[in-house]
């Protein structure tokens, strides 16, 4: 039998101490976030290389996996591509169980109960936000105010909202969905202490010392210290960038696990911060006006990644009159992608500038988060914006091969290999945005069979046409925590797949 999970629990009780009016709504939200968590839970094992799991057989009424201590789970057909949440209940043997968090318990597989302690946060803390989320019916006007809509996090990660560290208080303080206004600080650095890299900006020098922008939630639980008040500012999709009012977006250092990983600025990236803007500036000047790529202005660290920031272009500065930009993730809460024709423009603009750079030379991380779109005043897909390179893929031989300066970069960004290259393109923007904004793996297949004839005929498109699709094994990483880097799975081709019926 489920019992609620003490996550739950947990946040209910702190609830009613900070925001007692919440309480009633978040306990009629915890079921539909039970199920969204399940959804994406399911999802990937059906379609992850867990390696636990032994077979996975169709039937009639459902899919039937069988774990390699002999026991079997039951749950409905899958479609890799839907974000409705379909899956309200999986049978593990003959127990039935409405919970992701008791279901990975149950299945007691190695790192079971830490991952189950992040899903039961998942789920409350996804209640927590649409139990919130009280935003007006007409479009909005800034970016930051678009960031603040999406509200479910992750279209496809079980731990879609999981905060560990995180108490109801600082969710309401500075969850963007909750709609707060943060009040960054700056912490003093000695110059000759700070790596520097493009221009640091006057407003944050003191004669010898840099002044380095400072989330307060890294303030008071990894610095440990006081920050000195500096400006007002509206937390965006990734939490630990904010939009200054009038001014560029700050991403600053917060170590803490969201969603995957534990979010913070390496010295690489600062130090990696110019070269890749030049790059994203001469890649944005060969797409004809298609794409822009938001120039990081600045990045400064006392040479640790607890104490970092990076000052970036606001994807504002590029739009025009009666134009509106918003992240690509928001764009599932709108009506837009119900229209087929729209998805299927989106869909092409979003294919004929991701492969055009492609085979240039460089793979976008292009998921929901980094790839904006500029809507026209009439809502159509006139442009895409481009945030944060830090985990792009660059081909120094397709670089060459173009005549594209090779920027004097090292590490995990380079690689020829056009196996990694195709997987962080394809992995990120066909299985991540445009599969979350279609939906639903009917709606993608339509919306890319009426793209694909008008794109160039070359390997990199030939290769996402016809083979299975790339996709982060996302649970399969949480599950492996001694592993480094990401690990993939395959999904079905969208367009050579028939998929079920969910409805």
């Amino acid at each position: 039998m489920d019992r609620p999970p003490t996550a739950e629990t947990d946040v209910a009780d702190e609830l009613a101490a900070v925001r007692p009016a919440l309480l009633p709504r978040y306990a009629a939200e915890l079921p539909g976030a039970r199920a969204a968590v399940l959804t994406r839970l399911w999802r990937a094992l059906v379609h992850e290389p867990l390696p636990w799991l032994t077979g996975r057989t169709p039937g009639p009424y459902g899919l039937t996996l069988r774990l390699a201590d002999g026991r079997t789970l039951r749950g409905p057909h899958a479609d890799p591509y839907a974000t409705a949440a379909y899956v309200t209940a999986v049978r593990l043997d003959r127990e039935r169980y409405v919970d992701p968090a008791r279901l990975t318990a149950a299945l007691g597989v190695p790192q079971a109960a830490s991952f189950a302690a992040e899903l039961a946060h998942s789920v409350a803390s996804l209640a927590l936000s649409r139990a919130a989320a009280n935003h007006p019916k007409e479009w909005p006007a800034r970016d930051w105010e678009w960031e603040q809509r999406v509200v479910d996090g992750h279209p496809f990660h079980p731990n879609c909202r999981a905060r560990p560290g995180f108490s109801v208080a600082d969710q309401l303080a500075y969850g963007p969905e909750h709609g707060p206004v943060v009040e960054l600080g700056t912490v003093p650095v000695p110059v000759d202490r700070c790596l520097v890299s493009g221009d640091w900006p006057a407003e944050l020098r003191d004669r010898d010392r840099l002044l380095v922008p400072v989330h307060p939630w890294q303030a008071a639980h990894v610095l440990r210290r006081p920050c000195d008040p500096w400006r007002p500012a509206r937390p965006l999709m990734s939490l630990r960038t904010l939009a200054l009012p009038g001014g560029p977006h700050v991403k600053t250092a917060l170590s803490a696990r969201l969603t995957s990983s534990v979010r913070d600025i390496s010295v690489y990236s600062v130090e990696a911060a110019a070269a890749l803007s030049s790059l994203g500036a001469e890649l944005a000047a060969r797409t004809d006006g298609l794409l822009h790529v938001t120039r990081t202005l600045g990045a400064a660290s006392d040479g640790s990644s607890a104490l970092a920031a990076l000052l970036r272009e606001s994807p504002e500065e590029y739009t025009g009159p009666g134009e509106r930009v918003l992240p690509v993730a928001a764009l599932a809460g709108t009506s837009l992608p119900d229209d087929p024709a729209w998805l299927a423009a989106f869909t092409r603009l979003a294919l004929t500038v991701g492969l055009a750079l492609l085979g240039l030379g460089v793979a976008l991380e292009a998921h929901g988060q980094n790839l904006l779109v500029i809507l026209g005043a009439d809502g159509g897909p006139r442009r895409l914006v481009y945030r944060d390179l830090a985990d792009i893929r660059i081909s120094p031989a397709r670089l060459a091969r173009h005549g594209v300066p090779v920027p004097d970069l090292s590490g995990r960004l380079i690689t020829d290999d056009v196996t990694a290259l195709r997987r962080k393109l394809f992995g990120s923007l066909v299985a991540g945005a445009l599969a979350g904004t279609a939906g639903s793996g009917p709606a993608l297949a339509a919306a890319l069979r009426s793209a694909l004839p008008g794109l160039p005929d070359t390997p990199d498109l030939a290769a996402l046409r016809d083979d299975p699709l790339p996709a982060k094994a996302l649970t399969l990483m949480r599950l492996s925590p001694g592993r480094t880097g990401d690990s993939w799975t395959t999904l079905p081709p969208p367009c050579a797949t028939t998929f079920p019926d969910l409805s």
